[in-house]
């Protein structure tokens, strides 16, 4: 990837250039997602194909052009502590800015978005490159980003209850999963997010957030026994699935925003009608995941 020639493009306010095909261009910047240089990955080739969705350039192409991406997803899917990890995360990244115009706009058929959340849950649960900063390299940012496009479709027209239950379990096997990463450049903020996006919808009820809610409390609350010796403790789990329930306690009191997209104010701004349910459920698991912190819930009179 010529970096001169696309440093041109964003001096140049991101304009299409005229001298190539769309085609061409865009399988460059699609080959830039992979790249070990932050500079040409994080700096050019992401916010080149970001901007250009958001100001429409792909609408007529967006089906074609959300499939075309998938094949990232499923590039060096296995490998962990590997470059593949860039291509697979910096897709998924990009798939949820195409998500994002189809929320905006209504360009894709339910069908075509649902094969999306497929592969998209497929990759994520299957990742096992965790890692968040990579020096020399930059983000990596598998979580993070995939809980990013996990949020992305929770917002679609086409996500019904079913759907967005579906999702809340993909966040759910993808926190308590077996790892040797520990979150901690803000996976658990993202995470969390896409949680409180799916909250805001409404559809779902407080005993269907409760049995979602089971599995990570259970992981959070594990307590090693006195005569075991451990490499680290909490380990990466552990860890991980209590990091998201006090992050997603904090939104669930203070409230978030939503990404600056058409329609996030109208999402964000609609009351969530199970917050009092889940705001009991969340305290009780921090307590259980850390009782000699924590005081025991009250014992009603």
């Amino acid at each position: 990837m010529e970096s001169t020639y696309w440093q041109d493009v964003m001096a140049a306010d991101y304009a299409v250039p005229g001298d190539r095909a769309l085609t061409d261009l865009t399988e460059e910047l699609v080959r830039g997602l992979a790249s070990t240089n932050p500079q040409v990955r994080d700096a050019l080739a992401y916010p080149t194909l970001a901007t250009w969705l958001e100001r429409g350039v792909y609408d007529d192409l967006l089906p074609g052009f959300g499939d075309g991406l998938c094949a990232g997803l499923a590039y060096g899917l296995g490998e962990d502590g590997t470059d593949t990890v860039f291509r697979r995360s910096f897709t998924a990244l990009t798939l949820a800015e195409v998500i994002h115009r189809d929320n905006a706009e209504f360009l894709v058929h339910d069908e075509v978005v649902m094969r999306w959340g497929d592969r998209l849950a497929t990759w994520l649960l299957r990742e096992r490159d965790l890692r968040g900063y990579v020096p020399d390299c930059g983000w990596a940012h598998a979580v993070a980003h995939g809980a990013d496009a996990i949020g992305a479709l929770a917002r679609s027209r086409h996500c019904d209850a079913g759907v967005l239950r579906a999702l809340l379990d993909v966040l759910a096997d993808r926190i308590v999963k077996d790892t040797q990463y520990r979150w901690v450049h803000e996976e658990h903020d993202r995470v969390a997010h896409a949680v409180m996006t799916i909250l805001h919808r409404n559809m779902l009820t407080s005993d269907e957030l409760e049995r979602w809610l089971k599995p990570v409390a259970a992981t959070a609350a594990q307590q090693p026994l006195m005569h075991e010796t451990l490499p680290e403790w909490p380990t990466p789990s552990v860890f991980n699935a209590r990091g998201v329930l006090h992050v997603l306690l904090s939104q669930l009191a203070i409230g978030v925003k939503g990404f600056p997209i058409p329609g996030d104010d109208e999402l964000f701004g609609r009351p969530i009608e199970a917050r009092a349910d889940m705001l009991l459920m969340l305290t009780e698991a921090v307590q259980a995941s850390q009782p000699y912190i924590y005081r025991p819930a009250a014992t009603p009179s």
